[in-house]
């Protein structure tokens, strides 16, 4: 992000209000954009450029350029490590990285070997992707992070294969039920997997805490900018165990938010329309609209559910720990970030 950057003049954090849910939306919206991934490493070195020229004083004011210049950065840079994610893993990438795995676990009529696979290479990306976004300031070891994809892998795995099992005895029902409860299986299996994920991932900031930072007001602001330093330079005043859990949580519960649509909705249509004569005639199609249905609703919910909770996380200095109690800044409130 772009707080990472050289300079000790702030950018506006978001040409949106990031106090409101839909201003949170939009703002995500950007950074989740799928056309930052074609700036390339020349643009993103220019939009670095254009970002500290105006961290430094060299440019007064916001411009369409910068705006831009902004985006590219956020959706790019790590805000803890101040380096770029990599690309299959970064927000802008998220639906393209995960439509090849969302489209192989929807596919009917997968056998045990098949689920199981589908669901490892899910667990996988999982991995990857809320290792690369989670929190830095408290670092994973290797071992660590071979133990949770371990652990998330094998609950995932259970509940996929458990429920399959389950589906292929339900006798009583009609085919069409079963072939319903069928194509649900996955959200179930990736609803359950991805809140093991997350929390097993990021397990060691909720034992170890994460950084917390007072939050500053304008005129805390205004003294740091005569001292010409950055807010970013600002020292943090602790780990707190809560806040980690809070984030980690947070970040969980925005997981399941962005997988139940994707899981349930384009399966269920696919459903309807494989009952149309059209469809019945020309089935070599079912694919390419599946595809395009996960494709369309992933891109609408991804917004919205990152979205549902601030990735820069305010909270009140008393409801942490002891030593956080009386060391808030602006109206008493802490600062951390949540991840994504």
């Amino acid at each position: 992000m772009s707080t990472s950057l050289p300079g000790n003049r702030e950018l506006p954090e978001s040409q949106y209000d990031l106090s409101t849910y839909w201003g949170r939306v939009r703002q995500t919206a950007t950074i989740t954009d799928p056309s930052t991934l074609f700036a390339g490493k020349h643009g993103l070195e220019q939009a670095k450029k254009l970002v500290v020229a105006y961290k430094q004083g060299e440019l007064k004011d916001m411009t369409p350029e910068l705006w831009q210049a902004k985006k590219v950065v956020d959706s790019t840079i790590h805000p803890d490590t101040g380096e770029p994610v990599f690309l299959p893993f970064r927000m802008s990438c998220f639906v393209l990285s995960n439509l090849v795995v969302t489209a192989g676990m929807l596919t009917p009529g997968l056998k045990t070997t098949g689920t199981v696979l589908w669901q490892i290479t899910n667990q996988s990306l999982n991995v990857a992707i809320n290792y690369s976004n989670a929190n830095k300031s408290t670092p994973l070891s290797y071992s660590k992070i071979a133990q949770s994809y371990c652990l998330a892998v094998g609950a995932s795995c259970s509940v996929a294969v458990g429920l399959n099992s389950i589906v292929s005895r339900l006798k009583r029902f009609s085919p069409s039920t079963k072939l319903v409860l069928g194509r649900l299986v996955p959200f179930a299996a990736v609803a359950s997997a991805n809140l093991v994920n997350v929390f097993l991932m990021r397990g060691e900031e909720i034992r170890t805490g994460i950084d917390v930072f007072p939050v500053l007001s304008e005129s805390d602001k205004a003294k740091l900018a005569k001292e010409g330093k950055a807010e970013s330079e600002v020292p943090s005043l602790g780990k707190s165990k809560k806040a980690a859990t809070l984030a980690v949580g947070e970040t969980a519960l925005s997981r399941v938010f962005n997988s139940s649509p994707i899981m349930v909705v384009p399966p269920l249509v696919l459903v309807r329309l494989q009952r149309t004569e059209w469809l019945k005639k020309n089935p070599r199609y079912t694919l390419p609209i599946n595809l395009g249905l996960i494709l369309g609703m992933s891109y609408l919910v991804l917004p919205f559910a990152l979205a549902a909770f601030p990735q820069r996380q305010k909270i009140r200095a008393d409801s942490l720990e002891e030593e956080f109690h009386g060391r808030g800044g602006d109206g008493g409130m802490v600062v951390f970030n949540r991840g994504i």
